[in-house]
């Protein structure tokens, strides 16, 4: 997430320069042919090529406010886990007995927590097919900042808030992030079973996992299902086309302006091909709030922040710093 005042418009030059190249290659050629060759057939009249812009237009303004709406909802998803994490802690340490007695039945539950919180992210994190952080433009793009979920191996990051024996029967499973509710839901029985556990208050508690559960569903929801393809394709076909009739289109208007002056179809042509390009770009790197882009939901912040509250609950004092900002990016 950028959390500067805005983009540079260098930052947006680098990040589109190879359609820049591309733009200005499309449209030197059809100008070239036209005004040394005296090809003038290559002329389109204006008219057909502005409805298809404005299709276009139309196409991309959906997405864009599709693809906003699922991080917006990331978004929110992960307001509900911070907000559920702290009302976690505090039931564990008001629902479990006095900290002087329990204080490791406290840690243990908060830990195994945070184990979750660790196991979510890395799983939100992984590759799936139709992401785009490894297309080219965001490859380049993370030389300005770092994820640290590639920093760190999955296991290394998960095994200092589990013991031996729930790592050993967590890291063996698929959704490891189940595992470990499920782990705190069997933990809260035989807590409830020792006496340590008010019945009512266990109900409470059991009530927060399963929130968690739903949290983590709808985390899913957005990170398996993707922004539906029938309309990425046509978007991204509608672009392409009206990308590449903009330079024939746009040859009478300027040659109507005087005989040098077709050579402004060229800067003119790349412009108006480049806000269009672009525009469908930011759609595109808008679909996956968790993959790891520059603009998707901080996930690794956030998860750091609640670690900062949870460990400070249990009057910690060796606790990790919050994680800072890279070239204005959060992640």
């Amino acid at each position: 997430m950028h959390i500067g005042n805005h983009y540079k418009i260098k930052e947006f030059l680098f990040w589109t320069r190879r359609d820049i190249y591309r733009l200005f290659i499309l449209a030197a050629i059809p100008t070239i042919l036209y005004q040394l060759l005296d090809w003038e057939w290559l002329a389109i009249p204006w008219v057909p090529i502005a409805m298809i812009g404005t299709a276009a237009a139309i196409i991309i303004g959906f997405k864009n406010t599709q693809t906003y709406n699922r991080l917006w909802e990331a978004r929110q998803i992960w307001g509900g886990i911070v907000n559920t994490s702290r009302s976690w802690a505090i039931m564990v340490k008001d629902f479990t007995g006095d900290a002087q007695h329990n204080k490791n039945v406290h840690q243990e539950l908060i830990y195994r927590h945070l184990a979750w919180l660790t196991a979510l992210r890395y799983q939100l994190r992984e590759i799936r097919p139709w992401e785009n952080i490894n297309k080219p433009y965001n490859i380049e793009y993370r030389k300005f900042y770092t994820i640290p979920e590639h920093q760190t191996s999955f296991e290394e990051a998960l095994k200092p808030y589990l013991s031996a024996s729930d790592f050993e029967y967590v890291w063996n499973k698929k959704n490891r992030a189940t595992q470990l509710i499920s782990l705190q839901s069997a933990r809260l029985r035989q807590l409830k079973d020792q006496g340590l556990i008010d019945p009512l208050n266990f109900v409470e508690m059991e009530n927060q996992l399963v929130a968690l559960f739903d949290l983590q569903g709808r985390c899913e929801r957005i990170k398996n299902f993707p922004y539906p393809r029938q309309f990425a394709s046509i978007n991204l076909y509608f672009i392409r086309l009206f990308t590449f009739v903009v330079p024939f289109g746009l040859l009478q208007e300027f040659h109507k302006l005087g005989e040098h002056m077709i050579w402004l179809n060229i800067p003119f042509s790349v412009i108006v091909n480049w806000v269009f390009n672009t525009m469908e770009k930011i759609g595109e790197a808008t679909e996956n709030p968790f993959e790891g882009g520059a603009n998707d939901v901080p996930i690794s912040t956030l998860c750091r922040t609640i670690e900062i509250d949870l460990r400070e609950m249990l009057d910690e004092t060796d606790i990790p710093a919050p994680l800072a900002a890279v070239n204005s990016i959060q992640m």
